[in-house]
């Protein structure tokens, strides 16, 4: 399915390549993960939104549970904002930008929201995905708010995104920052099966997930000059983080244990 694109766009997303790779992104999704989606209902069903997630697990696969769920759930695709790194791979670049990812950048992520999609975004970065087991469903900082700048220069809600699960495909326990820089990654991971098995250590352990969508706030009524406010850009960042990290509570509860 990495033969040239057929149907790609402006951006590189190729929907026959999406349709190809469905079938096991659903086998993941109900199979081996498991995955409860709630909240469905707050995701817009026509119009822009920037859908703000926590952001773990080493590899991003809860980036492809995230667009699975809304594609199922909400019919729409979504765009990905995609660390710059993650392009330089040879063979993963291809899939990541045909699947609907892009890289990561306030100019393409506000064009993405001109345009009417759906914008995926991990306000976290690498801190988040990057971080060892022994701060799962933590979350790091969010940065200057850069996200919430974009959703009030285009009047894109937010809807906050909650992901329970993701923090116990691979848990990292240690980085080896010499093998990161050698290869330009912002991190090699260690984990329980990597590099310790070999290629079976990149197969992500099967927890159990949950992925909650919250109720959207909106950022039309603050006008894009909203943007240059840094305390109402500030306070809207928290909120989002606030909400976000109360959910994951909430669902680690209602999940229960993680492989069972």
């Amino acid at each position: 399915i990495l033969s040239p694109p057929a149907e790609d766009d402006a951006w590189g997303y190729d929907e026959r390549f999406v349709r190809a790779s469905q079938p096991a992104l659903d086998a993941l999704y109900d199979r081996w993960w498991r995955v409860t989606a709630t909240g469905t209902e707050h995701l817009p069903a026509s119009g822009r939104a920037l859908i703000a997630a926590n952001h773990a697990g080493v590899v991003p696969w809860d980036g492809a549970m995230i667009s699975t769920a809304v594609r199922r759930h909400g019919g729409r695709d979504t765009r990905a904002l995609v660390l710059n790194w993650a392009f330089q791979l040879p063979w993963a670049s291809v899939a990541i930008r045909r699947g609907g990812g892009v890289p990561a950048s306030p100019a393409n992520a506000r064009r993405l929201l001109e345009e009417d999609h759906l914008v995926l975004v991990f306000p976290e970065g690498a801190k988040g995905i990057s971080k060892p087991y022994s701060e799962r469903y933590r979350l790091q900082r969010f940065g200057r708010g850069g996200f919430v700048e974009i959703a009030l220069r285009t009047g894109a809600p937010i809807v906050p995104v909650a992901v329970v699960g993701s923090e116990e495909i691979y848990p990292k326990i240690a980085d080896l920052p010499a093998v990161a820089r050698l290869i330009g990654a912002p991190y090699f991971p260690v984990t329980p099966t990597f590099p310790l098995l070999g290629p079976l250590g990149v197969v992500p352990l099967p927890s159990k997930w949950r992925i909650e969508f919250l109720d959207p706030i909106e950022t039309a009524s603050y006008g894009p000059e909203g943007a240059d406010d840094r305390a109402l850009v500030l306070e809207l960042s928290e909120r989002v983080r606030d909400l976000i990290q109360q959910a994951l509570y909430a669902n680690l509860v209602r999940r229960g244990p993680a492989f069972i």
